[in-house]
């Protein structure tokens, strides 16, 4: 019988999942699959991982009959897909699950830094009501500028027109009849850095998107602007956007990515990291000061995380898995 293991799982998940052990072996690991615990699940046919198990090709040659990896989100910058493709290994995403999720939290963070409802919240749990430094400014009539007008990239843009703000995007594709209907205009990205008030970044991680925005694009902004990723943390120089908040270039910014997020939810992993030199430690310090600064608002990575797109990620992995056992795949990923 086909054997399917998850990894990354929640005791709500498995609950969901076990509707597949009557066709299927299936067996959950709480924690990422990494070189430590892989040789607990080298029989598996399929393998459904999230994004903190690193699909190396260290890890994924310990497999002894792997015939696909299906990962319970869009991005698959965690796998090895080179490595799959020369080997057989088919690798299947879920392309659309949370496009009004993660949009919602761009203005949940957006909204925490105009409003500067962080510090009000905790000023007022202490007894204090003063409205002293926490004056913000209002989203109506603000230029917004979107990098990337995918299907997140469109919903926050659908969001901003209700707010009456002004839109501005870059795509390397455009849509200009959805620009139309929605009621903004692309420009070049340098246009949509310099003249926004607000930018929000939206594109997959990739190496043509790898430090997308870099000292280049900070330095072409205005001062004071509000800068938002919810994207993935490999396409922003993080030690770029450290220098921009302490020159003053960028006010405050809403992260809900970093680029070693991954390592620093760990302390023992850090020191690892530290000792072993597996990771850029400049960028770890960086992730370190702006966790302590107070003009940025960062969030664990939980922009997608909402009960409704977590099922919709369920029901696409299930169908992704019952249609590649009946040699119909489907959400293939064939390069990187």
């Amino acid at each position: 019988m086909t054997k399917i293991i998850f990894s990354e799982i929640e005791t709500w998940e498995r609950d969901e999942l076990q509707r597949l052990s009557k066709d299927y072996t299936v067996k959950f690991v709480e924690e990422p699959l990494t070189m430590t615990n892989v040789d607990q699940c080298t029989d598996a046919d399929i393998i459904s991982p999230f994004i903190y198990s690193k699909l190396s090709s260290d890890v994924l040659k310990k497999f002894k009959h792997l015939k696909l990896i299906t990962t319970r989100s869009t991005g698959y910058d965690h796998i090895d897909i080179n490595f799959c493709n020369e080997n057989g290994i088919m690798v299947s995403n879920v392309p659309d699950y949370g496009k009004n999720t993660v949009a919602e939290h761009v203005f949940g963070l957006l909204l925490s830094i105009s409003h500067k409802i962080t510090k009000a919240v905790e000023r007022t749990i202490r007894g204090d009501f003063s409205l002293q430094n926490l004056m913000g400014f209002d989203l109506r009539g603000k230029r917004l500028g979107v990098v990337g007008t995918g299907g997140i990239g469109l919903c926050v843009i659908e969001i901003a027109k209700g707010f009456g703000m002004e839109v501005l995007a870059f795509d390397v594709k455009p849509k200009e009849e959805i620009a139309s209907k929605l009621g903004f205009c692309y420009a070049p990205m340098d246009k949509v850095l310099s003249i926004s008030d607000i930018i929000t970044i939206h594109v997959p991680a990739g190496k043509s998107t790898e430090n997308l925005i870099s000292t280049d694009q900070f330095n072409i902004m205005k001062n004071g602007v509000v800068f938002i990723n919810t994207s993935r943390g490999s396409v922003v120089d993080i030690r770029a956007l450290v220098r921009a908040l302490a020159e003053g270039k960028v006010s405050a910014a809403g992260l809900d990515v970093l680029p070693e997020e991954a390592t620093i939810k760990e302390e023992a992993e850090l020191m690892r990291s530290v000792y072993q030199k597996k990771h850029d430690l400049e960028t770890l310090l960086a992730d370190h000061i702006l966790l302590r600064l107070k003009n940025v608002y960062i969030t664990p990575h939980s922009a997608f995380y909402t009960r409704e797109a977590m099922q919709r990620i369920l029901d696409t992995t299930v169908d992704n898995i019952t249609s590649f056992t009946k040699n119909n795949p489907k959400n293939i990923v064939t390069k990187e």
